[in-house]
């Protein structure tokens, strides 16, 4: 019985280890807080809304509310205990009916972003040190265990940039793989607009490499060449040619995202597929700027850099023979991996700019990986810079994932060294941020804190 498992490698292990961690983490008293927390309000109850046929107006693109109303059609069939159960999404159903296929998508993440690092690099170690940081967070935790969409946005745009690495590592299957990129890309545009960012990074890197195509001046061309040096993954992009371009990362998820709007306008026939959008688009025209007199949580982009202004979904006070207790949930991440992170694509980005002016930097990062973390944070943080309307910090969760595979690397490098500073320097990294994340575990999970918990774990007036 036990000869198949025999089999596992230490890797597989370890990535089994990873998911089943974040599985339970994300199912862990899932149906507590009998209400609906932050943005419920609005995807759970627009989930029910499609189950029940009752029109609305959303702000966003619908998927992600289909897929909520499928967890919440499956989940009514399941029991679930009377304290558990609410009629705030206009039907009586369960907290855990609208929140588990959340919680079950969001464990999966941690292996999606190993796997992109692994098509990468083709190293193991660097997999595994990348899918432990993304399950020792806080932020991907808490909107994986409430009914909100970030995180299948998150999935569906890194699945889109996992098979297409896929796709240029085999070529005999080229076109089929980048095709299934092309679906998740519209799912991820289905999810939010912002979506686009992940397929927006693609198109800057096949426009980089493509550019090698081009018979530019000779020191143009050179410039190119060693800019895109060495020739490994993602010099096959200059393999796709237009027409697979043109069907599998244009026409593709144009299609699929106009597809998935038809259940929509079915249940609500006020506005067609154009003026539906227009709609949207004069929706968050109207919110205003991004200031606290907006909303107490606005947070404009240059302070998600160091997590300036985390947002409070759910906050309540009991008191218990013990005195007063706080249930807190806060959208943060691990500070410590925030932080260091940050300082990690900072590297990055320096870097991609001597790697402009020809300076070696395969030393610190392979340069293949250089350009696919800078172009695709980037493309996830830059047109934020532009928008006007409230903000907030869960919006830099696409820039956030690369930054986290940027402090992988840094990680994987100093466990792998011969010096013993940067051995112990990634054993430090790697022990501070898994106590960090033990720390602040209690306001991703909605542990009841006494007063001084929650202070010492708020620790800046901005953070609460």
């Amino acid at each position: 019985m036990l000869a198949p498992f025999r089999r596992f490698s230490g890797f597989q292990w370890g990535m089994l280890g990873i998911f089943l961690f974040s599985l339970f983490l994300r199912f862990w008293n899932l149906s507590q807080f009998n209400t609906l927390v932050f943005d419920e309000v609005y995807y759970a109850k627009f989930a029910n809304d499609y189950l029940i046929g009752t029109p609305f107006f959303q702000s966003h693109p619908p998927l992600s509310q289909y897929l909520i109303a499928f967890g919440i059609w499956l989940g009514s069939h399941l029991p679930a205990s009377p304290d558990t159960v609410n009629n705030l999404t206009g039907s009586m159903r369960s907290t855990f009916s609208y929140r588990w296929l959340n919680a079950l998508t969001g464990s999966f993440l941690p292996l999606i972003v190993g796997a992109i690092a692994y098509q990468l690099t083709d190293r193991r170690n660097y997999a595994l040190i990348a899918a432990a940081l993304v399950a020792l967070d806080g932020l991907f935790l808490v909107e994986s265990r409430y009914a909100l969409n970030n995180i299948y946005l998150i999935s569906f745009g890194l699945l889109g940039q996992l098979f297409f690495l896929l796709a240029l590592k085999k070529p005999q299957v080229q076109f089929r793989l980048l095709i299934i990129a092309g679906v998740f890309f519209g799912c991820c545009a289905s999810i939010k607009w912002n979506g686009l960012a992940f397929l927006l990074g693609i198109y800057l890197i096949l426009a980089l490499y493509n550019l090698k195509k081009i018979p530019f001046p000779p020191q143009l061309s050179l410039f190119i060449s060693r800019l895109t040096r060495p020739e490994k993954i993602l010099n096959h992009c200059q393999n796709i040619n237009l027409f697979q371009f043109f069907v599998a990362l244009l026409l593709v998820p144009l299609l699929i995202y106009s597809l998935l709007w038809i259940p929509h306008l079915i249940v609500n026939p006020e506005y067609n597929f154009w003026e539906v959008h227009r709609e949207i688009y004069l929706f968050h025209r109207r919110i205003g700027g991004n200031s606290p007199t907006v909303h107490r949580y606005c947070s404009p982009w240059y302070s998600w850099l160091i997590m300036w202004r985390p947002v409070a979904y759910f906050y309540e006070t009991a008191q218990t023979n013990q005195g007063k207790v706080i249930y807190d949930v806060h959208a943060m991440g691990n500070p410590i991996l925030w932080w260091m992170s940050f300082l990690a694509i900072l590297i990055v980005l320096i870097l991609f700019g001597l790697q402009i002016f020809n300076k070696k930097t395969d030393n610190f990062y392979p340069s293949e990986m250089i350009i696919y973390l800078a172009f695709n944070y980037m493309a996830n943080l830059l047109p934020w810079m532009e928008i006007s309307r409230c903000t907030f910090l869960y919006h830099y969760m696409g820039s956030y994932l690369f930054t986290i595979l940027a402090l992988a690397w840094l990680i994987n490098q100093w466990l792998n060294s011969q010096l013993i500073l940067e051995k112990t320097t990634g054993v430090v990294t790697l022990v501070l941020i898994i106590v960090a994340f033990i720390h602040w575990s209690p306001i991703y999970l909605g542990i009841p804190l006494s007063d001084l918990g929650f202070k010492i774990r708020l620790l800046f007036p901005n953070w609460i």
